[in-house]
């Protein structure tokens, strides 16, 4: 299209993750069919960009110095403590309902060839946090990826500095699914995480 307006909007949400050149016109169109919606948006959105901050405990979007989950009173004491990649790691976390602790975000893994240290993706805040001595045991929930291992064995080192029981969200075979449908990695990971059946 010729309309440099039309055009920067499409530019701009091909940005978004999942959305390429035919995608993004589709939403262009949408909104300019139903102005309303693209009004609402463009609401929504500035009062995000506006309002949304990092809780300054674990770095979770927040409207607050501190969220909700690191300022709650059934979890201000815990001593479990679990390590994410992404904000929204946690939300997923929180819907099975089998974790009750606090939670760490680093915004990313370890990647040497990318250049990605430690102090970039909040590791170095991490440790501080764990100095304190009120964490017991930290749970690694970072990707099954090679950029994700390196970053839990980063994050098991600091913790043997302090003593600290360091646990692995386990990888393995979904639910449901058949041993020769599996890939290579994903069933290696289920056998050397394999745990014992008490008879």
């Amino acid at each position: 299209m010729n309309n440099d307006i039309i055009d920067n909007l499409v530019k701009i949400l091909k940005i978004l993750p999942g959305i390429g050149p035919k995608s993004a016109q589709r939403i262009m169109f949408f909104l300019l069919r139903n102005k309303k919606v693209g009004v609402d948006l463009y609401k929504s959105l500035n009062d995000v960009m506006l309002n949304i901050n990092q809780c300054t405990m674990c770095f979770n979007f927040t409207t607050k110095n501190v969220c909700d989950i690191c300022s709650s009173q059934d979890r201000i004491n815990c001593k479990q403590i679990c390590v994410v990649e992404n904000p929204a790691d946690i939300f997923a976390i929180e819907q099975t309902g089998q974790f009750s602790g606090l939670y760490f975000v680093l915004f990313g893994c370890l990647s040497p060839i990318d250049g990605i240290r430690s102090s970039d993706i909040n590791l170095d805040i991490l440790e501080n946090r764990l100095k304190k001595n009120t964490i017991k045991e930290v749970i690694i929930a970072t990707s099954s990826t090679v950029e994700g291992e390196i970053t839990s064995n980063y994050i098991a080192g600091i913790c043997k500095n302090y003593n600290i029981i360091v646990s692995r969200i386990a990888y393995g075979i979904p639910v449901g699914s058949e041993i020769e449908s599996i890939d290579f990695n994903t069933l290696s990971h289920s056998i050397i995480r394999r745990y014992k059946v008490n008879s």
